[in-house]
């Protein structure tokens, strides 16, 4: 349950007030603007070429004079560690990129800061303990086989398994979120969250944007999908809250509104309602993002594919997958982790620097837009031999033990790592073994166009055939 957050416009850096460091390297560009049209037509292309012809810290400058934003990219694992964890205080999510995700889907966990972010933090916290996620498996099972279910239907034996699998995830988090109140939800979710992400990305990677209360066509849209997606959660809670304490149930809208200690009170509907956007954000893109390259990697190496079917079908045995199982299934958790280390769902990550400091040798300012590249660093050649190359044992805990602690970060790190990281493996490893011992999966498309959106996002399909294992 990790996002991204950047753009050409999240803050402005300066070399006034940086550190003693080593000046900067700079990615050439276009005189006029800069790398703008690079980094809006192939950012992850163009962080990958910024790390090949510079190294681990490049500064990119994008825009036309007078509303040039400057980029300070980081690619290495000790930089990310730094950011993210060590000195994570100086690096705050500050920039406009995250005030456009806050305007749209709420101050919920991913969004808020300080005060606001520790008491969410410790409200929401004892909702995700490994014994709390685990009780979960079982809405996640069932809703894996209402996918293999539904594909015993399909007319040619292709399934387009990014679609796929966003339906798989998105109907699984609204379960666990919602209980019974799925099928509503999920369709105004699936209707809504497109129009509300695309605005979200349009205004973050200009460099100015009218207000959003102008009528302008694509204000109206956004403020119609948001009035609808506002309009079905707080409909929910409030049903919930009249229904007095034996409403409240055991989903994780119901343990939310139970949520409160004598320190931090209890979340209000408003606050209620950021939370479940966030989670339904956070939750479904991200993971879906995993299971459909996962499925896409295994579909293009079928030795891989044969090794984790066989394993599945050796530790289940005709029974249905649970939350223990996630320790049983070793190989198809580091299938798993390969594909997020090759797909990130959260391809780039977004700070702001509060005072000048040194990453990497290097001086950077305070008020620098940090950008931390997860799409990069997994790819470094430093820690990643043949980095484009798909081997789940990279993941072996001894392969593991020897790589520095964020050469691999799809989750995030430091004191803001991802809450959900438990419930995304949990998700992703039962979906895996539930729709493996299933299917077999031979690619169609090999290449699809990428593009780091709020997550990562395919421009096209990702289609596989699938075909009934035998027995």
């Amino acid at each position: 349950m990790a996002t991204t957050g950047t753009g050409t416009s999240t803050g402005a850096g300066s070399d006034t007030g940086a550190g003693r460091g080593r000046r900067v390297p700079v990615l050439a560009g276009n005189p006029l603007l800069g790398s703008l049209s690079e980094l809006t037509s192939d950012a992850l292309g163009t962080y990958l070429r910024a790390h090949r012809e510079h190294g681990d810290v490049v500064r990119i400058s994008a825009g036309p004079p007078g509303l040039r934003q400057d980029l300070y990219c980081v690619f290495s694992a000790e930089g990310a560690q730094q950011v993210l964890a060590s000195e994570s205080a100086n690096f705050r999510k500050d920039n406009p990129f995250y005030q456009e995700i806050r305007d749209s889907f709420g101050n919920g966990l991913l969004t808020s800061q300080d005060a606001d972010y520790l008491r969410q933090r410790r409200l929401v916290q004892p909702l995700f303990t490994k014994r709390r996620v685990d009780g979960y498996a079982a809405a996640v099972a069932a809703e894996a086989r209402t996918t293999v279910a539904a594909w015993e239907r399909l007319p040619d034996g292709v399934v387009d398994v990014s679609e796929a699998m966003m339906q798989l995830a998105l109907r699984a988090v609204a379960r666990i979120l919602f209980g019974t109140d799925v099928d509503t939800t999920v369709d105004v979710v699936d209707r809504c969250f497109p129009v509300i992400t695309e605005y979200v990305l349009r205004r973050g990677y200009s460099p100015v944007n009218i207000p959003r209360t102008w009528p302008t066509p694509g204000n109206r849209r956004a403020a119609e999908a948001l009035d609808e997606l506002y309009g079905v959660c707080d409909r929910i809670i409030a049903e919930r809250r009249s229904g007095g304490e034996a409403a409240q149930g055991e989903d994780l809208l119901g343990l939310l509104s139970a949520a409160s200690s004598s320190e931090d009170g209890a979340f209000d509907a408003a606050e209620l309602r950021d939370q479940v956007l966030i989670f339904l954000l956070a939750g479904h893109e991200t993971t879906a993002t995993s299971l459909a390259y996962s499925l896409h990697l295994l579909a293009l190496h079928p030795e891989q594919q044969a090794l984790a079917r066989e394993e599945v079908a050796r530790v289940l045995g005709g029974r249905e997958p649970e939350a223990a199982d996630l320790e049983r299934l070793p190989y198809l958790t580091r299938v798993l982790k390969e594909a997020m280390r090759l797909y990130p769902a959260a391809p780039v990550i977004g700070r702001n620097s509060v005072a000048a400091t040194e990453i990497c040798g290097y001086a950077v300012p305070g008020g620098a837009n940090v950008i931390l590249a997860p799409w990069v660093t997994h790819r470094h050649p430093r820690y990643w031999p043949d980095p484009e190359r798909f081997d789940p044992d990279r993941f072996t805990p001894e392969a593991e033990a020897e790589r520095p602690r964020y050469a691999w970060f799809p989750f995030g790190g430091g004191p803001r790592a991802c809450i959900g990281q438990h419930f995304s493996m949990l998700e992703s490893v039962i979906s895996l073994a539930e729709l493996l011992r299933a299917y077999e999966f031979e690619a169609v498309d090999r290449d699809v166009p990428l593009s780091a959106g709020i997550t990562l996002r395919t421009h096209g399909a990702l289609r596989c055939r699938v075909r009934r294992v035998a027995g």
